[in-house]
């Protein structure tokens, strides 16, 4: 592969001059050569569009560091704690002592005893903390904090560039750890939904800067050499999925349509347990496609070269299948502003108009930006440049692969809106509702979450709270504890607008509670009545068989929209435990965090 001038740092000469000496080199050449360039680099090279850093680390303590590191991460959806992990597995390949934890389970008090830390931390929902690291958040800006004049540490912030608090909870606590008297070993990196190559910039500058620190003259070791491979397809690899069924699970005149899919994997090796969730790598709706090609002045099959590898695609397949269109993020215009100059996107984004700005985003695409300040850049490339790659979108596994060996199954609501004008569609819920039939392929991966699963001991009574889609992973436990046998009490509370045409799953659950799978169940059909009613109502008329239950040791579990039906429940529980435990509103909020902390209190919510 030829490096190109378009897709990396280098001049033309420069590019000319490796082009010419990297095919000559040897595999030992091309190995030790990039251990060289690992230890000598204490710079940011690349990544300046897909990670953002704090103040320089100051390496000049003018002390030794310890070989033993602690990595603690917070995670919603696992990302974070597949990275703990990956960055553990290359420290130790390197001769560091490494402790991975969960924030959760990190007894907080100990940080005074640690000497190098790294932070691998997403940020959930409005800029919060993920719940597996509401408690140490909550620990290190308190006032029972120590100072850690001794600490030494690096934070990955993990995030969403399309929300507004991007990586807030990774930028607080890389201040809050310098406020304490911390050093930095290596600048924060900020990680948008394409976090692989940035998380592996940092790493290797994490590496650099211990192995520096600790006075050692060898260069790190590679990835590829410590690596250990636990399957062939993963997020960077994804499996090409068949689609075995596609059905529509709502009734005939429902306003809405929830496709359930049925997906084979067989052959892939991958392997789920229920809570966990599958991504899926969608592809751009081609009349979309077409009305932005339409506002563009270049040749549609005019080849662009997408990343740092050189592959290249015709702007209209790049446009179809790998870049991002239907969403607007503050990060991108401000990269347009700097490119163009723009005054009226200038205004939009100054200081002072951010309420204007998250209007204009809410609600439109990159059709109705190019429409409203025209292309920017002097050639394709150019344009597609600023470009972020179509995330992966991250359903909940509603099957059992006990139940169903070689199998997956999802369920999926179609997003369909207008505003400004048109008619908006979901990226991947209308490519599944519209246009994926039984025999068609997805890219797909298996991504862990351990803060969302089943008890372990079996007789444990679980409740779940799941409305709507959020029905799926319980579809999946019930699945699995009918395939086990188990013998805990199980307690289901559903919701959705229209009994006869939403009731989703319905004869599963009928069967469920006819041989003991389930105990009990209710359901809150919001549509069916003047007043409208919803899960929360239900629970509160429960309220004290629910708080009995909690009292026997049962674990709660959330599954849904988490603006609204979360923080709805969350706040229904707390009057709950209150009411029925005849506590004050303060003692009640330290039951469900002690409930939370003792994960018996787990939310899958987006």
């Amino acid at each position: 592969m030829q490096l190109q001038v378009l897709n990396s740092p280098f001049n033309q000469e420069q590019a000319e001059l490796l082009n010419r000496i990297l095919p000559t080199l040897t595999e030992s050449q091309k190995v030790w050569l990039s251990g060289y360039l690992a230890a000598s680099s204490t710079t940011l090279a690349f990544g300046a569009l897909n990670a953002q850093t704090s103040v320089l680390p100051n390496q000049s303590t003018g002390k030794n560091i310890s070989k033993e590191v602690t990595i603690l991460y917070g995670s919603q959806t696992g990302n974070a704690k597949g990275l703990a992990n990956k960055t553990g597995k290359e420290l130790e390949g390197n001769g560091f002592k490494v402790t991975i934890s969960s924030m959760s389970d990190f007894k907080a008090n100990n940080i005074k005893k640690v000497q190098n830390l790294l932070i691998i931390v997403s940020t959930h929902g409005e800029g919060d903390p993920p719940d597996n690291a509401l408690s140490f958040h909550e620990f290190l800006h308190s006032k029972r904090a120590p100072k850690l004049d001794d600490l030494h540490f690096s934070v990955l912030a993990l995030g969403d560039s399309s929300y507004e608090f991007f990586c807030q909870t990774g930028k607080e606590f890389d201040s809050r750890l310098e406020e304490l008297g911390g050093t930095r070993l290596y600048p924060r990196f900020d990680c948008d939904v394409d976090y692989d190559e940035p998380a592996s910039e940092w790493l290797q500058g994490v590496l650099s800067s211990l192995s520096e620190a600790e006075g050692s003259n060898e260069a790190p070791v590679t990835a590829a050499a410590t690596q250990v491979v636990e399957s062939v397809y993963s997020r960077s690899n994804p499996f090409r999925a068949e689609i075995l069924e596609n059905i529509n699970l709502n009734g005939r005149g429902s306003k809405k349509e929830t496709r359930h899919l049925e997906i084979s994997l067989e052959g892939s090796g991958l392997s789920y347990e229920p809570g966990d969730s599958l991504g899926i790598y969608p592809e751009n709706d081609p009349a979309l496609v077409e009305l932005l090609l339409a506002e563009l002045k270049w040749d549609s099959e005019a080849g662009v070269t997408l990343n740092k590898q050189g592959d290249i695609l015709s702007l209209k397949e790049a446009l179809k299948s790998y870049y991002e269109i239907t969403t607007l993020t503050k990060p991108l215009l401000q990269k347009v502003l700097e490119l163009t100059g723009n005054e009226t996107l200038q205004e939009l984004l100054a200081q002072g108009n951010e309420e204007k700005l998250k209007a204009y985003i809410h609600g439109r695409d990159l059709v109705d930006f190019v429409r409203d300040f025209g292309a920017w850049g002097t050639s394709a490339q150019e344009f597609v440049s600023i470009l972020r790659k179509i995330p992966a979108r991250l359903y909940s596994i509603a099957s059992s692969l006990s139940a169903s060996p070689d199998e997956v199954h999802l369920t999926i609501g179609a997003v369909r809106y207008d505003a400004h004008g048109r008619e908006r569609k979901g990226v991947c819920s209308i490519l599944t509702a519209e246009r994926l039939q039984p025999g068609d392929k997805l890219p797909v991966f298996i991504q862990h979450n351990e803060n969302f699963k089943l008890p372990a001991a079996s007789d444990t009574p679980i409740i779940m709270v799941g409305p709507g889609t959020g029905v799926a992973p319980f579809r999946s436990f019930m699945k699995e504890r009918e395939e086990a046998g188990a013998e805990g009490k199980a307690w289901m509370f559903f919701g959705d607008q229209h009994f006869v045409t939403d009731f989703l799953y319905q004869t599963e659950w009928q069967k469920w509670l006819k041989n003991g799978v389930l105990t009990k169940m209710d359901v809150a059909f919001s549509r069916d009545t003047d007043k409208k009613v919803y899960v929360q109502h239900r629970m509160l008329e429960q309220s004290k068989e629910l708080f009995a239950w909690l009292e026997e040791g049962a674990v709660v579990y959330i599954c849904g929209d988490e603006k609204h039906m979360a923080h709805d429940v969350h706040n229904t529980l707390l009057d709950i435990i209150e009411k029925e435990g005849a506590m004050s509103r303060e003692n009640a909020e330290a039951y469900l965090a002690e409930l939370q902390q003792q994960k018996r209190y787990q939310r899958d919510v987006y």
